[in-house]
C-alpha cells in the first residue's frame, strides 16, 4: 500500500514538472524559428532573432538597464541583508520578532501594491526612469530574499570561533572581516545570486518606475507582447532562461564546493 501511494506521488510530481517544463522548452525552441512568425513546431532553425536581439540598440539598452538595475539592487540588498542576518543571529533584543517580520513585508505583500507605493514616492520626487533609484526599489524586495538565506547561513557559523578570535587579541571588526565573513562566503554569494536574479525578473515594480528612459528586459517584453507579437521575443525570454539557468547552476556549484568542504572537515577531525 504504502509503495503504491509513493509511486503514486511520484508519478503526479513528474506529470507536474512535465507540465511546467513544456512551455519553457516550446519558447526555446521558437527562439532558433528560421521564420518571420511564430509558429510551432517550426519549419527552419537558425539565430536569426538572436542576432536581431543583440543588433538592437533598444534591446541592447533594455538588457543594460536590467543588468545595472539588478547589479545595484544585488550589492545594496546584500550589505544591508547581511548586516541584518548577523544582528538577528547574535543580537538579543526583544523586537527581533518584530523587526524581522517587517523586513518580511515585501515578500508578503502583493509587488503591485508595493509597486504602487513607490511610484507615488517616485513621481513625486521626479525619479521616474532613474536606473540608480529602481535598483533601490528593487533592493527593497530582494532584502528579505537575502535575508532569509543568510539566516540560515550564519546560525552555521559556531559562535566560539568569534569568541577565540576576541580573546586572542583580535577586534571585533577584524574578527567580523577574518573569521565571520569567510565563513559565511557561500552564503553570502548564494544570497547575492538570487537576489540578483529576483531583480533582473522583475516586472511589476519596473512597469511602474522604468518609464521610457529605463526599461528593463521584462517591461520591454511586456510592451512588445501589447504592441507587436515579434519572434524575437522568443529569442529574448530563451535567453533570459539561460541566465536563470547559469545562476542557479552556479550556486549549485557554490553549495556542493561548500558541503564538499564541510565535508572534508568532518572527515579530517
Amino acid at each position: 500500500m504504502g509503495r503504491a501511494r509513493g509511486a503514486t506521488l511520484s508519478f503526479y510530481i513528474a506529470l507536474a514538472c512535465l507540465l511546467l517544463m513544456v512551455p519553457i522548452l516550446i519558447v526555446c525552441v521558437l527562439a532558433f524559428s528560421g521564420e518571420g512568425y511564430l509558429r510551432f513546431p517550426p519549419s527552419s532553425f537558425s539565430f536569426r532573432w538572436f542576432a536581431a536581439f543583440f543588433g538592437d540598440t533598444r534591446w541592447r539598452q533594455s538588457l543594460s538597464s536590467s543588468l545595472i538595475i539588478a547589479l545595484i539592487a544585488c550589492v545594496i540588498s546584500t550589505v544591508l541583508g547581511f548586516f541584518a542576518a548577523y544582528a538577528f543571529v547574535r543580537g538579543d533584543f526583544r523586537a527581533k520578532k518584530i523587526v524581522l517580520s517587517v523586513l518580511l513585508i515585501p515578500i508578503i505583500v502583493p509587488h503591485v501594491i508595493t509597486a504602487i507605493a513607490m511610484y507615488f514616492v517616485t513621481a513625486k520626487f521626479g525619479l521616474i526612469g532613474n536606473v540608480v533609484w529602481i535598483g533601490f526599489c528593487h533592493a527593497v524586495v530582494t532584502l528579505p530574499i537575502v535575508v532569509l538565506i543568510l539566516l540560515s547561513s550564519l546560525q552555521g557559523v559556531d559562535i566560539n570561533l568569534e569568541r577565540a578570535g576576541l580573546s586572542l587579541g583580535g577586534s571585533r571588526v577584524y574578527v567580523f572581516r577574518r573569521v565571520v565573513i569567510p565563513l559565511a562566503f557561500p552564503g553570502i554569494m548564494s544570497s547575492a545570486l538570487f537576489a540578483f536574479l529576483a531583480s533582473f525578473d522583475e516586472l511589476i515594480i519596473s512597469l511602474f518606475l522604468a518609464g521610457v528612459r529605463a526599461q528593463t528586459l521584462p517591461v520591454r517584453i511586456w510592451n512588445s507582447l501589447h504592441l507587436e507579437l515579434e519572434p524575437v521575443i522568443a529569442a529574448v525570454s530563451a535567453f533570459l532562461i539561460a541566465v536563470t539557468g547559469v545562476v542557479l547552476l552556479f550556486d549549485m556549484l557554490l553549495r556542493s564546493l561548500r558541503d564538499a568542504k564541510a565535508t572534508g572537515k568532518d572527515g579530517s577531525t
